[in-house]
């Protein structure tokens, strides 16, 4: 049976048909390679403009309780390794006191988020006995942050 032939009363056209295909084909194209790379390492790292936003978007995610976070604190993106597996990435850092409970405070923790793309990636827990993402970054106050709502 081809795309054009009746089947329970239908028919399929063709030409749209084939023009979806070509735009679900164009779209899984876009600089994302069947070996699951993505593209050039300078599209791969593209300066994320809007790293604070993005950040502040994935705490959300990232926090049990987002609200009431005290101490906030960010360094602007720098390209350096993510890990020792990686390749060079933009790297951000943060340090905050999140909330434990909903009146404890957990302490200072420090976080790295990688990004790809010019997009928020994943965040990398800092642990002090690692090798330090963080390490000489210059921070400054990340009062987007703070003001995060609970929900």
């Amino acid at each position: 049976m081809s795309c054009g032939d009746r089947k329970n009363g239908n028919r399929v056209p063709l030409g749209g048909l084939l023009a979806v295909m070509t735009l679900l084909l164009g779209a899984c194209a876009h600089q994302h390679h069947s070996d699951g790379t993505y593209g050039s390492a300078e599209a791969i790292n593209t300066y994320p403009t809007d790293y604070k936003s993005d950040i502040v978007a994935a705490m959300r995610a990232y926090l049990k309780d987002p609200s009431g976070i005290d101490n906030a604190a960010i360094s602007g993106p720098v390209l350096k390794p993510a890990s020792l597996s990686m390749p060079e990435r933009y790297v951000a850092c943060l340090r905050f006191n999140a909330k434990q409970s909903a009146t404890v405070y957990a302490g200072i923790k420090e976080v790295a988020a990688v990004f790809l793309a010019g997009r928020f990636d994943h965040f990398v827990d800092t642990p002090k006995d690692e090798q330090e993402l963080c390490a000489g970054a210059t921070f400054a106050p990340f009062p987007e942050l703070e003001k995060l709502p609970r929900y």
